[in-house]
Parts: C-alpha cells; structure tokens; sequence
C-alpha cells in the first residue's frame, strides 16, 4: 500500500493545508454508571463517583465500555484522513525487522518479522553464514494475535525450548516446553505464573521461574498477589523446588537467573522497580543444581541496583549505582557480604552506565553522554582497551553476550536510522551487521536537532527534536511531544514507523529527557519521584513552552502523548495547563493516584510514587492525581484516552474512571474520547491492531490541531 501520488514529488507539498480543529455542537457522551462514595485519607474527604467501573466486568461497566468504543468508531470513522494515514503506516512498517540474538547450544537463536507479521518469529541458525530455521511461530498458535507470546528460553543442549504464551498479552503467562527434535509441545504447562524470568541449569533437566503463591492453583488467582517465589521446575514430572522467597516482606518480588557456566544461580528480590537485594547459590555439581545449597547473601540493602555480571575466580563482577548515581563495575570476593570490601574495577565517570556485559576477558559498557551513546572495552583489571565504533550518532541497546563469548550483539538506532543489530568480534575488532535490512523510509529530507532548555526551577533538560531540512519556524506545524519522565527510564534517540509516518505528515516530533528518567543518573531519577514528582510535570510543560518560543508549535498545533507512567504525564500537564496543547493523547496511564496501589502490578510502584496509605504522600498525590484534578466548566485539549481489556498493568479502571470524569467536567466543544483494544494489554499488540490505533490516534491529532505544512 503505497501514497496516490508519485515517490517523486516532494511529500510535504502535497500536503498544504492541514484539517481546522472538528467544530460542531457538543458531543454527546454516554452516561457513565456513577454512585456517592467519598473517601477519607487522613482527613481529606474524597469523592470517587466512578468507583463501579474498576471492575470491567460488571453490567454497567461492560455496557459503557461499549457505548464509548461505538462513540469513538463514529468519530474515527468520519474522519477523512484516516485511511490514508493507515495505509502509510502500513507501508511504513512493512519491511524485516530482527531483535537481538543469543548464542546457546553452539547456536545463534533469534526472533525476525518479516515486516506485517502479527508476531515476531523465533529462528536459529548453526553459524553467522548458515540459513536459519523457524523455531517458533507465534502467529500459527494464534492467527489473529490474540495470544502472545514474548518470553523464550533455550535449554543448554538445544533440545528443549520453554516459552510464554498470555492472553491479549496479559502479565498473567503458561509456560510450554517445545520438543525441538520434533516441534512437538511436551504434556507439562506451568500455567499462571506472573513476573518471571526461564532460566535453565547447564544440565538442561530443568529451570528456575517465579510466580505468586498460591497462583497453580485457579481458585486462588484473584488473591494471589502476594508472596513471590522462585521455583525449581524439572522436566519429566518430578515434583518442583521452592528455592526462594521473602518471609520478611509479603509484598517483594523475586527472581533468580543461572549463570553461563551453569556453576552460580543468582537470585534478585526488591519492593519496588529500581532497587534489589541480590544474593548468590553454588550449584557445585551441575548435573545435579536441584541440590544446591541456600543462597548466601550478597547485597541485603534495597538501596541500590545491583546486576551480577559473572563469576571469574572467587570474585563476581557486577553492575551497581551504590555510592555511584551514575554506575559503576565492582568486584565482590564470593563469601564476603561487606560492600566496603568491594573493589571498584570501573569506576563512576562523568557518564552515565546504560549497558553493562562481562564477555571472555572483556567488559563491555554502554555509556550515555547527553543521551547518546558510546560503547567501551575495559580488561577485567578496569584498563580501556578501546572505543567500539558506532555507525552514526544513536542508541545502543540491548547488550547480548556469554561470559566465555568472543563476541557480542547489540541493536542500534537514532530517530531517522531504522534499527540494526550489529554483531562485534573481540579478537578481530571488527563491526558487521546482523540479518541487515532496509527499511522504506528515506530520512534524507529530515533532521534531529539535540539541544538543551530551561525548566521551571532553572534546571538543564535535553530534549531531541526530529523535523523536515528547513523548516520554517512559524509555529504551523502538527507538532508531537512525547514523553515519560520516571522509574529511571531512558528515553533514547530510537526508530519507530509511526514516528516516521508522523514527519512524513509535516509534522514535528519532540522527546525531552525529563527527571526521573535515568538519562543522568540516580540523583536524574530522584529529582523527578515521590514528592518530586511535580518537577516531572514542570520540565514537560516547560519542553512544550520551549517548543513555542522557538517557533516549531503554537498551543493550537502542539499535541502531547505518552504511555504507562508517561500517560500519568500527560493527564497531569493537560490538567495543568489545558491552554497550552490543543490534543492530548494518554495511553493506558496511571490517573488515580489514590487507588493505583490497589491494583495487580501497583504495589511496586510505591517507592516511585509514595503511597495513599502514608498521611505525607496522599496530599502530594493528591495535588497532581488527574482523575481528582479535572475542574468542571475548563476547556481541556481534545483528547483520546486508550487502554486496553487485558492490560492487568495498569488495569484499564484508571483509564475509565479519567475519560468518564473528563466527558462530564469538559466545558467546550473539543472531544474526549476514549478508546478500549479488545484483546490487547499495556504493552502488547499484534501487528495489524498497533497499526489500526496509531492511524487512529494521528488522525485524531490531526482532525484537532491547526496549521500549515510548507
């Protein structure tokens, strides 16, 4: 599917004028179940009006999602452009795209799409020259992607393959094994386990995973979210291990990974998602790892991320942020708990860790400097041994290594260079690309632009604006601001089709690297949690502010979108300052910050946010909560609010209860939509249906915002 008009006219001045904001009499909303609950936190008396739609699955609730999702298709439906932008965006995504291989069993395992496939298929292949073979098909398991599958595990003697598959992509997953001399599915499913990693012992007769207890069985699931464990799974039948979990914190998760060797089985544990305790098992006999001894504690502070990257001699190197914000490789003589007796190896620099490997005699680190990345080779004394050199200006990902390897792969990419995966043999030195393709994008009429602006309290906030060559600064563009801003994430210069199609549309995309991302560190990601949180809100508002000083945007061509805790984000700015967007687009996001504790996944969230349960932490939640800071009568951005009916991350409750508080306080004519995938969840979607909502979204955006395209 390609564009009605030729590849060589310039496709800007094909696009002249861009749809005026939908004008029309007030839309009519259906009206959502409502009741008089009113909470109390410490004093504070809170409605919540919209408590019945946490469970999607009462009548009333079933019945508005409904009624919303057919409000929405009308609207959709009548807008013009939106054929035309999906059949782009099919286009756009139409080419092979691969992920980053492992070596396992003396062979290369990967997952490849061959462009519109609904889910990426797993290969191997003998060698780098050999033809590779189809492993796993996801989409014969389910033709229509409503079943996802996204963890795999390899046994180390390549007979046995162990892999996930959950419903519309839900965190609830079976674990299958696969016989792979036949690509026969063995009888055994562990079903229902949550949170978890495979992680196979060297002799290949089973693996280690986590999952809730009480969760085997279906009678408890709806209560079985406490007390993580990790569990021994050996093939054949035999009855599982309880290896580890936490007496002393019901609320931890925990989770366990043997090493290259198959000698050390580390085990990790933590009350929230960017700290863990860490603690290290001798399997002593790998063919028999079933009777390894307790694990011995190696970090028993939550004060710091710790990451094991191998065993050499008596010392385990690993990753940590402790007395280090900004990373640093230590070593730790196995026996010793003392974290003053660590010897630091590489130490903490003016740039920030993002990627740590332990490859044969060779670290290999990943450095962000200003959110772009740099690649270095340390021996294991902490000498540089040189500069691994990048194809272009870009982000470096996903590090993939043995520690007895002699190379290593990892992805590459910018906002205008489709990703590529890239394979790095230590004894040659030498860089060559992995499975390379060619994406349908030309990125030559467009540039990104890394500078730095202001936030409200004076801080420094990089931020990366992607563009036509030449643009004129008059503030006509459609111009996209995404961000997310928390949990130490980084957001990195990446490609992505849809953003591609969105600068082939004239517009702008701008990604500011807002605190309590990682971008510079711990003290980066402190600046912007708990009752910080508001500095996340200011640097986004100020992104945008900047955006309009500088001539991309106008309030009435700017839209803002994020996803997750990046959906929080943006409820939070448009609720802020609903005069400066036009469009806001919240995907399954985080918007009753009084309740989100309550909820599957929510509890680990509570040493990035603080907690209602705390006096201190409910009035700051309180103060920034979107649900509970819509004011009726206020003429908010137009807006489309997605989620999904499978998403047991951020359960689609706090998406409802926003976009039925919105509809009713909503004091103009701009829209606020919502709209619900069936079959998907926070981070899942087949290929098709990824597609069919970015169409949606974009051309919502455009059907809302003003401006020209030159």
């Amino acid at each position: 599917m390609i564009w009605p008009w030729s590849r060589s006219i310039p496709l800007a001045a094909t696009l002249l004028i861009l749809a005026a904001p939908m004008a029309g009499q007030q839309v009519q909303y259906p009206p959502a179940p409502k009741e008089p609950v009113i909470d109390s936190y410490f004093g504070l008396s809170v409605p919540d009006p919209y408590r019945s739609l946490e469970d999607a699955n009462a009548p009333g609730t079933s019945a508005w999602i409904e009624a919303e999702n057919a409000l929405t298709r009308k609207y959709l439906n009548g807008l013009a452009r939106r054929d035309s932008i999906r059949e782009r965006l099919t286009a756009m995504w139409d080419y092979p795209k691969v992920q980053v291989p492992v070596r396992e069993a003396g062979q290369i395992w990967f997952r490849r799409n061959s462009g519109l496939q609904k889910q990426f298929v797993l290969y191997r292949k003998a060698g780098l020259g050999a033809a590779p073979l189809a492993v796993l098909d996801p989409n014969k398991l389910s033709p229509d992607g409503s079943t996802a599958v996204a963890q795999w595990s390899v046994s180390p003697d390549g007979r046995t393959l162990a892999y996930t598959t959950a419903a519309g992509g839900s965190d609830l997953l079976d674990i299958h094994l696969r016989n792979l001399r036949d690509g026969k599915d063995l009888s055994e499913v562990l079903p229902r386990v949550k949170f978890t990693d495979i992680s196979w012992t060297r002799d290949s007769k089973g693996f280690y995973y986590s999952r809730f207890r009480g969760s085997a069985e279906r009678a408890n699931l709806k209560d079985a979210n406490t007390h993580h464990q990790l569990w021994y799974h050996p093939l054949g039948g035999a009855p599982e291990r309880l290896v580890f979990e936490r007496l002393d914190d019901s609320t931890a998760w925990v989770g366990g990974s043997v090493s290259d060797d198959g000698r050390w089985l580390y085990t990790y544990s933590g009350s929230g998602t960017t700290n863990n305790r860490l603690w290290i098992a001798d399997l002593k006999d790998a063919r028999r790892p079933q009777l390894a001894a307790a694990p011995a504690a190696v970090v028993t502070a939550e004060d710091a991320f710790n990451i094991p990257l191998g065993v050499v001699g008596n010392s385990l190197y690993i990753y940590t942020n402790w007395q280090a914000p900004r990373g640093r490789v230590v070593a730790a003589t196995i026996g010793d708990r003392a974290r003053a007796h660590w010897r630091t190896i590489v130490p903490e620099s003016e740039d920030v860790i993002n990627g740590t490997l332990l490859v044969g005699d060779r670290l290999v680190i990943a450095y962000l400097v200003d959110v772009q990345s740099r690649l270095r080779l340390f021996n294991l004394t902490g000498a540089l041994q040189g500069e691994v050199p990048l194809p272009d200006v870009g982000t470096v990902d996903n590090l993939s290594g043995r520690n007895g390897g002699s190379d290593f792969f990892f992805a590459f990419s910018s906002y205008l260079r489709p990703t590529t995966i890239y394979r790095y043999d230590l004894k040659t030195s030498r860089l060559q690309p992995f499975e390379p393709t060619k994406s349908r994008f030309d990125p030559s009429p467009y540039e990104t632009r890394a500078t730095h602006y202001q936030s409200k309290d004076g801080t420094r906030v990089p931020i990366f604006i992607t563009a036509r060559k030449g643009l004129a600064r008059n503030g006509s563009h459609p111009t996209l601001l995404y961000g997310y801003g928390g949990f130490n994430a980084n957001l990195t210069p990446v490609f992505s089709p849809s953003v591609a199609t969105w600068l082939e549309l004239g517009g702008v995309y701008a990604v500011p690297n807002l605190r309590g991302g990682g971008e510079y560190g711990e003290e980066w990601h402190q600046a912007g949690k708990r009752d910080k949180k508001q500095n996340v809100f200011d640097d986004f508002i100020a992104a945008a502010e900047f955006l309009v000083r500088e001539g991309y945007a106008t309030p009435s061509t700017l839209a803002i979108r994020g996803g997750s805790n990046g959906g929080l984000l943006v409820g939070a700015a448009m609720i802020q300052r609903p005069d400066l967007f036009a469009v806001a687009l919240p995907a399954v996001g985080v918007m009753d910050m009084l309740r989100f504790q309550k909820f599957t996944g929510g509890q680990f969230w509570v040493d990035e946010y603080g907690s209602s349960d705390d006096s201190t932490a409910a009035r700051y939640l309180l103060a920034y909560s979107p649900l509970h800071n819509l004011e009726p009568g206020t003429c908010y951005p137009a807006t489309l609010v997605t989620t999904a009916d499978h998403d047991d991350r951020v359960v689609p409750a706090h998406s409802f209860k926003f976009a039925a508080a919105l509809q009713a306080a909503q004091g103009c004519a701009r829209p606020a939509l919502i709209r619900v995938e069936k079959a998907g969840s926070h981070g899942y979607r087949p290929t098709d249906r990824i597609i069919a909502e970015m169409a949606d979204v974009y051309a919502f955006a455009l059907a809302n915002l003003a401006g020209t395209v030159p």
